[in-house]
């Protein structure tokens, strides 16, 4: 499942950039193939840096908003890595942001909401030691 759209892509990378990102076979036309693995592999991406959070979630269904337009970022990002062509500073930096976020949202940051969220709360992962009370301190050791 895929958490954007080509009409996504398309509102981000014009037709002739994505012609050249996509047309392996030089047919002249966009590969819409290609641009839907892709989404599918931004998607999984976005599955991955959330599931631990969202776990009862992951997939989104109903998607919301925010993640079509980071999906789209990374998708944009990777359709100019796949060619070895260089992103440039514009996609590196849309990727970067929303990886970003990503992990920002999976840390409890912000909230997607919805029910059913099972957040992972950070005290579970904290360390506590317990025992008796110490016998010998800097004070009980005065002197000595």
């Amino acid at each position: 499942m895929s958490y954007a759209t080509i009409a996504d892509i398309r509102q981000r990378i014009d037709e002739d950039r994505l012609i050249r990102l996509t047309d392996d076979d030089d047919t002249g036309a966009v590969d819409e193939e290609i641009v839907a693995a892709v989404l599918v592999s931004a998607s999984n991406k976005i599955d991955l840096l959330l599931g631990r959070r969202y776990a009862a979630q992951v997939p989104f269904d109903p998607v919301p908003p925010v993640l079509v337009d980071l999906c789209a970022d990374i998708g944009g990002y990777m359709l100019h890595i796949r060619r070895e062509e260089a992103p440039g500073e514009f996609w590196t930096l849309q990727y970067k942001e929303a990886v970003r976020f990503l992990r920002q949202l999976a840390g409890g940051a912000y909230d997607l909401g919805g029910e059913g969220e099972e957040a992972v709360s950070s005290s579970a992962h904290e360390v506590q030691i317990t025992g008796p009370a110490r016998v010998f301190s800097r004070n009980s050791l005065k002197g000595f």
